[in-house]
């Protein structure tokens, strides 16, 4: 049987790029190469796309490099690799396109229309589920209108007048954080407790959006559980984030390695562990998830829950919790990947069944 031809999608014009990265090496090295075979498709932070061989890529030894590293540089540039027009990836054969993009410009719809442009199958929620997942206030409001709790918020636009912290204070409590609407791994985020915090954490979040949200901070624990499926998706056991940190910001989550550790399956009652798990999937079905998507819960010591925020394509680095959830679950890395690219690609054969004439 012919090998399945996977195209490995990372890097991204994106503040969480050299995450994608280290997600995309993570993915690389568990990829069956039995069953598949594999062209990492790079996307330079200027916006240039490559190809890259299985041979001569960022993601493989040395060549992949460190987070830290000038992804812009032209000395991060793989050897053999040859710039691609987007439109041209129907030329490559592939069968099947896994995004490891995290944050705008990959997570957020855009890749996902393009790609259904283009009649390609890919790995992860659609076109309108990735760009509403991708909008914090978006997501809260159709959580809540479906019955699901969420954080009480409030959201700031640009051009809007300032926001007083007392008024926030008197709506949503004396510690808030401040985050962009359109953002992820803690990119952007501050914590706020006086009227000078605020000033600064509005303009740190407007680096990154146009559109910010502005929570009440929970005394609570923050679980995650990963969700698996399409029509009929399945949930992990929880795990949850100890961090020694203020808030389990950028650098905890990917730089300090002593600021958090995991804890999988989390430490919970059993009446919780279930709520919470079957929340993550009625939370999966109302925002129209679909192949692969983390939601995370704040979990109060009263046993209140509430949904934080989903992500759709979450870290797959090894400090991620999606990959290690469902490893506790009895689903190691390879044998996710291939369960992932399977449900991309059942997807993508039901879809095309759909009539597009009267």
């Amino acid at each position: 049987m012919a090998l399945l031809h996977v195209g490995l999608l990372y890097g991204g014009q994106s503040s969480e790029h050299d995450i994608s990265i280290l997600s995309a090496r993570s993915v690389f090295g568990a990829l069956d190469r039995a069953r598949y075979r594999v062209t990492p498709l790079f996307i330079a932070p200027d916006g240039r796309w490559s190809v890259e061989s299985e041979t001569a890529t960022r993601l493989a030894g040395d060549a992949a490099g460190d987070a830290g590293d000038d992804a812009g540089s032209d000395a991060w540039l793989a050897p053999a690799s040859a710039d691609v027009a987007r439109t041209d990836l129907t030329g490559i054969g592939l069968d099947v396109v896994l995004p490891m993009l995290h944050g705008q410009n990959g997570e957020d719809g855009r890749i996902q229309g393009l790609l259904e442009t283009l009649g390609i199958a890919y790995v992860g929620p659609g076109v309108l589920a990735s760009a509403m997942c991708m909008d914090k206030e978006v997501t809260k409001r159709l959580l809540r209108d479906a019955g699901i709790p969420v954080v009480p918020f409030a959201v700031v636009r640009r051009g809007d007048a300032p926001p007083a912290y007392a008024d926030l204070a008197a709506a949503l409590g004396p510690t808030l954080f401040v985050k962009p609407c359109n953002s992820g791994s803690s990119v952007g985020v501050s914590r706020v407790e006086s009227e000078a915090d605020l000033a600064a954490a509005l303009e740190a979040a407007f680096r990154y959006d146009h559109k910010l949200l502005v929570e009440q901070a929970m005394a609570a624990r923050e679980i995650e559980v990963a969700v698996l499926g399409n029509e009929a998706p399945r949930a992990s056991v929880p795990g949850e984030i100890v961090s020694t940190a203020t808030f389990y910001d950028y650098e905890a989550k990917y730089l300090d390695a002593d600021a958090a550790r995991m804890q999988v399956p989390a430490d919970l009652p059993a009446d919780v562990t279930e709520r919470v798990r079957a929340m993550a999937v009625d939370a999966y079905r109302a925002l129209g998830c679909e192949g692969l998507s983390r939601v995370d819960f704040f979990v109060t010591e009263a046993g209140d829950v509430a949904v934080n925020e989903i992500n759709t394509i979450p870290g797959f680095t090894t400090r991620s919790m999606y990959p290690v959830m469902f490893e506790a679950t009895g689903l190691p890395l390879p044998a996710l990947l291939d369960t992932l690219i399977d449900l991309g690609m059942a997807r993508h054969r039901r879809d095309a069944a759909l009539s597009h004439h009267r």
